[in-house]
């Protein structure tokens, strides 16, 4: 092999001109503008061009006038994100939430008692001594809990009063109507009429504190969930076009995308996650694969995924797809 052969090898060339933007970053030279720094991110490259391509399908969603789903699942009500939920449902923004029951739980903890900023690498036996829960970087004492047991005690008694078998739609919307929070996704709503699906209800302190009182006070008490997907399915028919955020996977991802299946699939769908698509999981599954199922419709440009915490990303696509 000669010399000009290796070099061949080592720089191949091309004549192909390639019809794209060119790669370009954010100039921080002059004036700053928050909103030219966000549209910078299209040609930054790397999970930067999916966050812009996640904030241009938000708008798309909206000016579609798109029925739009978000999940979550309840870190998301743990950190910070709580508030920017509670403002897209206060602000109309949203038509369904889907989440899991531990999101239930510690948005009404939260309407009394905060939660506290902790440290990832805490004494988790002297934690456990205090009486201290760790979640990541955040800390929730107990005592959160058992004021929660107390007042959710109250609740099951008025709640189970005239109907024995309830569904979690009834269960979240009753249940924020109770609460005095302008932050609390469960007040936000029920004030504007979104309703809040949760199937798996059970899975977090609210079904352990539902476990005792059928147990204690009321045998005949239930929760129906097969209510709720009919009215799932039934309003997605129903709907023009639909919009999905899923942030995080697990439940609440699925059940979106698995209802939307039933009118051949969401239109418009953004994901933020962190799951791998390796081990095979929902939480890791990326939209095209919802394709293969029909959950989200066939189109190149009508989906993304945002491979990032939401904590750093969901507050941009926020702040410039819906705030501005």
């Amino acid at each position: 092999m000669t010399k000009d052969d290796t070099h061949d090898q080592v720089v191949p060339g091309s004549d192909e001109t390639i019809d794209a933007p060119d790669v370009r970053g954010y100039d921080f030279r002059g004036p700053f503008d928050f909103g030219d720094l966000l549209e910078s991110y299209a040609t930054t490259g790397f999970q930067a061009t999916q966050l812009a391509e996640a904030i241009d399908i938000a708008e798309r969603m909206q000016d579609a006038d798109a029925t739009i789903y978000l999940t979550f699942t309840s870190n998301i009500v743990s950190s910070g994100l709580r508030e920017v939920v509670a403002y897209l449902v206060s602000e109309g923004f949203v038509d369904v939430l889907i989440t899991t029951s531990g999101s239930l739980t510690e948005d009404v903890i939260k309407t009394a008692k905060p939660f506290k900023m902790g440290e990832w690498n805490a004494d988790e036996s002297d934690l456990r001594e205090r009486g201290i829960n760790r979640l990541g970087n955040i800390f929730v004492p107990s005592d959160r809990y058992v004021w929660l047991e107390e007042y959710l005690y109250e609740f099951f008694e008025e709640f189970f009063s005239e109907k024995k078998i309830r569904t979690p739609t009834a269960f979240a919307r009753e249940l924020g109507h109770t609460l005095d929070d302008k932050d609390s996704v469960l007040k936000q709503a029920a004030d504007n009429n979104v309703p809040v699906y949760c199937p798996a209800l059970t899975d977090a302190e609210v079904g352990n504190f539902l476990y005792y009182y059928r147990q204690s006070h009321d045998s005949e008490v239930g929760i129906e969930i097969l209510d709720d997907y009919d009215s799932l399915i039934e309003n997605g028919l129903l709907a023009d076009e639909t919009g999905l955020f899923a942030v995080g996977g697990g439940v609440p991802k699925h059940h979106a995308i698995m209802t939307n299946l039933f009118r051949g699939g969401a239109d418009y769908v953004v994901y933020i996650s962190t799951g791998v698509e390796g081990d095979g999981s929902l939480s890791g599954a990326p939209p095209n694969e919802a394709v293969s199922w029909g959950k989200i419709k066939d189109n190149d440009t009508n989906y993304t995924q945002v491979e990032a915490e939401a904590t750093l990303v969901f507050p941009l696509i926020v702040a410039n797809a819906f705030k501005q």
